[in-house]
């Protein structure tokens, strides 16, 4: 029997006034998953992999005009009750976080059941099997706020296992994970495979992690689906940082300052707890671009935040040349986005900070957003969001960028353009931090690598250096 069955589907968001005849995101498309497999599914960023996923799954098929079938085991999603759907189709968004909506790990296990009105002895049975399948019993009664990135994966992905649904749809599941994350979660993933016998479809710009798990790969191009062999797919989704370092070459600035310097800094979120960030010395070279890699956890984003002005350390030195012409990429690109279509969305500072439309039609020119600029900015896919976000601080010429996580859920033609982008602010003088678990971005982008480890700046070395020395970090 095949798990997940697409017959000759179209789709079209809705129309809208600026948009009265939006194009089909998706044009006739057939695909086939057989039960049991583990299957790939990769194309552009924008080519409508979350929407085809989103499809599968009939509490979040998103508006808009469908035609055609989508079957679950032979059977049309539309037609399945809540309880039917549950079982039927799980699905794990990009980010965990717009998935946990409960205050600790126990709770949000149970959720999903709790919902389905699931007895309370199976209830019981089931989240104590999924969590020890996972090995969460460690941290079932934490604070999920508490968790690690890697830890809200996992958790995202237990929570929708536990209602043993036969077809798991992932949308890029590790691009927020370090590279042991990933790989535990991973494991996790090809067990459920495996072991649960679980029909397993992942949306991703990386499958070259899950080279050796999956048993068939298919491309979303132009509103089409074609099948495709694993090497095939490997290599549509290759980004290659030599073509990028080439390109730009060397910044021609002074680096005599630092655009910002942290000295003995010392942060927690609460006064009884642990310290996230212990003694931590940085300092981003005018400039120059600085990047910060580490586990999940390990404080990249308080970090971030310190440096532009969002928390303030409880002890230490900071020090913010640039305080009043920065701008700040957060994790969650949406937390910028509030416009109703995206060209609205990148004139919205544009009085304050003196740019115009001519400039807005170009950056969306370059970033390759022309074609979604009537769209709503939070119906784009998230790397859609986060290039549109990323244009929106680009507008306003900071001389201090500070970026989360900036590619996550771009293909190789977006890193690119991004990377190029960020070469360009260089060369012009201003200065860019970074946290990021890509380390190819950074072996394209950056001038030093600094290392956080237990709340403190471990190392500080070049990016080659850096890559060379490290059995963990591979570009």
């Amino acid at each position: 029997m095949n798990a997940l069955e697409l017959r000759d589907v179209s789709f079209s968001y809705p129309a809208t006034d600026t948009e009265p005849s939006p194009a089909p995101v998706l044009e006739h498309v057939s695909l086939v998953v057989p039960e049991g497999a583990f299957a790939l599914l990769t194309g552009s960023t924008g080519s409508g992999k979350s929407t085809l996923l989103r499809l599968a799954k009939p509490e979040v098929t998103p508006a808009g005009a469908l035609v055609g079938h989508v079957l679950a085991f032979g059977k049309d999603v539309r037609t399945l009750s809540p309880v039917e759907s549950a079982q039927t189709v799980g699905l794990v968004f990009q980010s965990p976080d717009s998935q946990i909506v409960c205050d600790t790990v126990w709770h949000e296990m149970a959720f999903g059941l709790e919902n389905l009105g699931t007895p309370v002895s199976e209830m019981r049975r089931r989240v104590a099997e999924t969590c020890m399948f996972f090995g969460m019993e460690p941290w079932f009664r934490r604070q999920t706020a508490s968790l690690s990135g890697g830890q809200r994966q996992m958790l995202a992905l237990a929570a929708t296992l536990a209602m043993r649904p036969r077809l798991l749809l992932l949308d890029e599941p590790t691009s927020m994970l370090d590279p042991v994350a990933e790989k535990d979660f991973l494991a996790m993933l090809f067990r459920a495979n495996r072991e649960l016998g679980v029909t397993v479809v992942v949306a991703t710009h990386a499958p070259e992690p899950m080279r050796d798990v999956a048993t068939c790969a298919f491309r979303v191009e132009q509103g089409r689906v074609r099948e495709l062999s694993l090497n095939e797919a490997i290599a549509a989704c290759a980004f290659r940082p030599e073509v990028v370092k080439r390109a730009t070459g060397k910044p021609t600035v002074s680096h005599s300052k630092p655009a910002l310097s942290l000295r003995d800094t010392w942060f927690r979120y609460e006064r009884n707890s642990d310290w996230v960030l212990r003694g931590l010395d940085l300092a981003a070279p005018e400039g120059e671009v600085t990047a910060i890699v580490g586990g999940n956890g390990s404080g990249k984003t308080t970090l971030l935040q310190l440096a532009c002005g969002v928390l303030a350390p409880q002890r230490g030195r900071l020090s913010r040349p640039h305080a009043a012409s920065q701008a700040y990429l957060p994790q969650s690109p949406r937390a910028i986005l509030s416009a109703q279509t995206v060209r609205e969305e990148l004139m919205l500072w544009s009085k304050g900070a003196g740019y115009g439309e001519a400039q807005v039609t170009a950056m969306m020119e370059r970033l390759g957003l022309t074609g979604v600029a009537a769209r709503n900015p939070l119906d784009l896919s998230g790397g859609q969001q986060q290039l549109v976000a990323f244009a929106k601080l680009l507008l306003t010429r900071p001389s201090l960028l500070i970026l989360d996580e900036p590619t996550k859920g771009l293909d190789a033609a977006a890193r690119t353009k991004l990377a190029r982008l960020v070469q360009e602010l260089r060369q012009e003088g201003r200065s860019v931090l970074l946290a990021t678990h890509d380390l190819a971005f950074v072996s394209a982008v950056a001038d030093s690598v600094s290392l956080l480890f237990d709340g403190t700046v471990t190392c500080t070395e070049g990016p080659d250096e850096f890559l060379a020395g490290s059995w963990l970090y591979h570009a």
